[in-house]
């Protein structure tokens, strides 16, 4: 029964997605009608006889001409058999041929094809394919005057233009409007992002001694811009100029912002960094969460139940909102945080309810902290490929890569790696630590990689898994998601000497200890894992003062079926500043709870009808600039071709929006028209905008370019064009069908 019910739920999604998606190529092909409406209307204006007005591609359905009526299909064999009688007899033509040429029977049919998506207009003489099939007709395309023909050219991207910024207008009325995030600053996401730790520059006039953006921190200015919501700064970071010194930063941005309890502007100057997971700049900085656990679409509500089951908190529902915490009245989970912070270790009580519903049980959820450790920056890979990640460690000593989560049909999947399971061995490499065991994986591509994992079967109990060869993907990943043995085990891996930023314990004494030891006792007190050692070294160091500590320490062993190696005592020398910063480590939550609470939104409008006419001017011009600026920073290097998207992309992300209601479908769509005429009118050949360049050459010259220029023109940007509608259109399948493998295995 459970599985007929999640088929039959997995069937009424795709029947709503199947619904969006349609909606989503009918507003797309809306759009190209309009760009071409814009070309017909130009032409006739001109004087440029139009021969079709095409909606749709193929064979006609129906059409219609003047003087003819509708047609089951097209009428252009009778009209062009009225031509040719009216032109090929000597004497006069028959009465049919002469109302033909006078006029009662019109050279424009206008048609509905057998595939209803996009549009055309048919010019006589101009022809994008072949720019050698000219006319020498009084209203050909040809005789037109240039700037005439220019307006003509230039009309399908002013149609757009308009077009779009009437559905913003729409959009921004006051009677509906976007339900977007909040500019607030919710989190960061670890505290070595350029979010967390960025020193206001005027920090110490206002009595601000804490590095980085904090909680209810509301941002005023990116680079002198307002951003209307958080998209929009994050927009504004994503295309930040790259650092000339190195390709993994960006130049600094100055925000502004205004942080409660603080009597002034804080003025930031933050270095984006590149993301590992979108590939583009960001700071680190989280929207602001609310105090509603997220809740959506049943797949998506489904998705989020098994997390929290995952994470033992079955009663915990989607859409419930926190009420208390440790019996504190609480606004959002940064309350929950603070109070994992601040618990010395101790279990904390928080309270959610059921929205809506004052009267339902309240359900009490416990949440375990756990040991903070120290982290530090580590750069893996070579060139464009380097990336930094940012791995616990405990005064050097290193947990071993694990395994947090597994991709559904992934590599990782496929060969029985499962969740916390820890890397005994990657390749050649045993017991290798985070930083490492990615190295090795991204190293590997499309290739086989020896994998035996340490796997707990029962508390207490742990086994060795040897699955040997796995292949990687094309991309070298596994597909599961990171994490590491700190809370799981005892044993540690070597310390990643290449590309650290951060300096190992100041005293310079890390403990000569072979990677794969199994750390047993401090001082004589056991301790399981790293996180328990670190409590205790915390505890030892408590006066600050300089001291050494003994560790008991059992070396690797050649397996689990080989007899154990005896313990081995191993001093290790702790300075004044290690146990400082020892003091400073504090206590997190082992769940990312927060990251499933809502995001504090706020409805985006105007506020009067008159006032949406700006704000929908504003935000037409705003997206053409950030349209080209994205061409810019494609060119420059900090936006990949993987960013872009294809005809796919935008249907996968238009069926994403719709699903959110119809008035962010009008949003998209116009979004959609702004992209099209401005990646129309690059001056690109074959495009409006190569057109463009030729039309003003035949102004100045009084001549236009050769039709053999033409032609090797057109080839030249169809082949660019189809080269780049390939590599973007294989991006965009592969995240389709990545977001399908979620879907149907979830």
């Amino acid at each position: 029964m459970e599985i007929m019910h999640r088929i039959l739920a997995s069937a009424g999604d795709i029947l709503t997605s199947a619904g969006d998606l349609l909606l989503v190529v009918l507003g797309f092909s809306a759009i190209i009608v309009i760009h071409e409406a814009g070309h017909f209307f130009a032409a006739r204006w001109a004087g440029i006889r139009v021969l079709a007005f095409a909606v749709g591609f193929g064979p006609a359905l129906v059409s219609f001409r003047k003087g003819f009526g509708f047609r089951r299909g097209s009428s252009e064999p009778e009209y062009s058999k009225l031509v040719t009688d009216a032109t090929g007899f000597a004497g006069a033509p028959r009465e049919a041929a002469r109302d033909a040429l006078s006029g009662k029977v019109s050279p424009t049919e206008y048609r509905l094809n057998v595939l209803p998506f996009g549009g055309y207009v048919k010019m006589l003489g101009q022809d994008d394919a072949d720019p050698g099939a000219v006319s020498t007709d009084p209203d050909s395309y040809q005789n037109c005057r240039p700037w005439k023909r220019m307006v003509v050219i230039s009309a399908g991207v002013v149609f757009n233009i308009i077009t779009a910024a009437i559905l913003f207008i729409i959009v921004f009325n006051p009677h509906v409007g976007l339900l977007e995030e909040t500019p607030r600053i919710g989190g960061v996401v670890d505290p070595e992002c350029p979010a967390a730790v960025a020193v206001a520059l005027n920090a110490p006039q206002l009595g601000v001694t804490a590095p980085g953006l904090k909680p209810g921190d509301t941002i005023l200015s990116v680079n002198g811009e307002e951003p209307n919501h958080f998209n929009d700064f994050s927009l504004a970071v994503a295309m930040t100029h790259r650092s000339a010194n190195d390709p993994l930063k960006g130049d600094p941005i100055a925000i502004d912002v205004r942080r409660p309890g603080v009597n002034g502007i804080l003025h930031f100057a933050i270095a984006p960094r590149v993301d590992d997971s979108t590939r583009m700049f960001g700071i680190g900085a989280m929207q602001m969460a609310t105090d509603r656990v997220q809740s959506g679409s049943r797949r998506a509500n489904a998705e989020l139940q098994r997390v929290l089951d995952a994470w033992g908190f079955k009663q915990l529902r989607p859409g419930m909102r926190l009420m208390t915490v440790q019996g504190k009245p609480a606004a959002s989970p940064y309350d929950l945080d603070e109070a994992v912070e601040q618990s010395g270790g101790k279990p904390i009580n928080a309270v959610f309810q059921a929205d809506g519903s004052p009267g339902a049980p309240p359900v009490s959820i416990e949440f375990i902290p756990r040991p903070a450790l120290l982290t530090t920056k580590v750069e893996i890979g070579t060139g464009s490929k380097k990336t930094a990640v940012y791995p616990r460690h405990l005064m050097g000593l290193m947990p071993v890569l694990a395994v947090g989560g597994v991709t559904e049909n992934s590599p990782a999947m496929k060969a029985g790696i499962k969740e916390g399971d820890v890397f005994a061995q990657l390749g050649n490499t045993e017991w290798p630590s985070v930083p490492a065991g990615l190295a090795l994986i991204r190293a590997c591509v499309d290739a086989d990689i020896h994998v035996k994992v340490y796997r707990q079967t029962s508390p207490g109990v742990w086994e060795e898994k040897d699955l040997r060869n796995v292949r990687t993907t094309s991309e070298g990943t596994l597909g599961f998601d990171r994490t590491d043995s700190a809370y799981l085990t005892n044993i540690v891996a070597a310390w990643p000497m290449t590309g650290v930023t951060a300096a190992t314990p100041s005293g310079g004494a890390l403990p000569s200890i072979q990677n794969g030891s199994r750390i047993l006792a401090v001082n004589g007190s056991p301790v399981g894992t790293l996180g328990e050692l670190r409590t205790a070294l915390k505890q030892i160091t408590s006066s600050g003062a300089a001291t050494t500590v003994a560790l008991t320490v059992r070396p690797p062993s050649g397996g689990l079926n080989t007899p154990e190696r005896p313990t081995q005592q191993v001093e290790w020398p702790l300075s004044a500043d290690d146990a400082a910063a020892l003091s400073r480590l504090g206590w997190e939550n082992p769940h990312e709870i927060g990251a499933l609470f809502d995001h504090e939104r706020f409805v985006w409008r105007a506020e009067t009808i008159g006032g949406a006419i700006p704000m929908g001017l504003h935000e037409t011009q705003r997206v053409m600039t950030n349209t080209y600026l994205t061409f810019a920073r494609l060119f420059q290097g900090s936006v990949k071709v993987e960013h872009l998207k294809g005809p796919v992309g935008i249907a996968h992300v238009g069926v994403v929006i719709a699903d959110r209601g119809f008035v962010w479908l009008l949003f998209f769509m116009a979004l959609i028209s702004v992209n099209l005429a401005v990646i129309n009118f690059l001056p690109m050949p074959i495009a409006d905008g190569g057109h463009m360049i030729f039309l003003v050459y035949e102004q100045l010259t009084g001549r236009p370019p050769s039709a053999r220029f033409q032609n090797a023109a057109a080839i030249t940007g169809l082949v660019i064009l189809g080269t780049l509608f390939l590599v973007v259109t294989f991006h965009d399948v592969r995240n389709v069908f990545t977001d399908l493998t979620r879907f149907f295995g979830g």
